[in-house]
């Protein structure tokens, strides 16, 4: 025990740089998601059946390709048609598009669960499409939507791992280097479990709380 304590006290610090690392990507392609995934479930319900091809067409692409690949092709290939970026840049960017998919089912299931008794009386009283979506459906869709969105951000933090394949010296990768280089393989990783458990847990908390408050109000 006091050897596990010893080295704690070492490899901490090495793993909390990565562990920022981790939540700087979570962070970035959080909002990048997000903002993609918003876009993407507004063309969907759009009245313009163009719109509505394209973006299912977009988002079904995205969630054939495995997010590795995804990186792969922003960090490497990118470079040959002339976009060259760092890999914190390509990490935060891959898994936004990678997410954006995933955002945009959730966007487009809480839009379509608005009564649809609101929608028409929203252009009863002469609301053009985006003004009706700006204060009638989306302020409502948040609350349903809240929920699935927490789960995303869960998950978005676990894959936010997949960053060290393109040499980003987030959380996951920090651990596999000071293991590899130490031996203490039971250690570090045990570290690494436990800051990923400290930083998701809060966030699994939210979500409950998320849901039952949900719940509660549809009562």
């Amino acid at each position: 025990m006091a050897r596990f304590v010893a080295d704690t006290r070492e490899f901490l610090p090495i793993l909390l740089q990565g562990l920022w690392l981790t939540l700087l990507v979570t962070a970035g392609s959080l909002a990048l998601s997000t903002l993609l995934g918003l876009i993407w479930a507004l063309m969907r319900v759009s009245g313009a059946r163009a719109l509505r091809w394209l973006a299912k067409s977009i988002v079904n692409v995205i969630r054939g390709i495995p997010i590795i690949v995804q990186l792969f092709y922003i960090y490497f290939v990118m470079p040959e048609l002339g976009v060259t970026l760092t890999a914190l840049q390509a990490a935060i960017i891959g898994l936004g598009i990678a997410y954006s998919a995933y955002q945009a089912e959730n966007f487009r299931a809480g839009i379509e669960a608005i009564d649809k008794g609101q929608i028409e009386a929203s252009e009863s009283l002469g609301m053009g499409w985006a003004l009706m979506m700006r204060r009638v459906v989306l302020p409502q869709a948040v609350k349903i939507i809240l929920p699935p969105y927490g789960n995303t951000m869960i998950m978005m933090l676990k894959d936010s791992s997949q960053a060290s394949t393109i040499t980003v010296a987030e959380l996951a990768l920090k651990g596999s280097l000071v293991a590899a280089s130490t031996f203490k393989y039971t250690t570090v990783f045990t570290l690494v479990a436990a800051l990923y458990l400290v930083m998701s847990i809060p966030l699994i908390l939210l979500v409950g709380w998320l849901e039952r408050r949900m719940q509660g109000d549809r009562r």
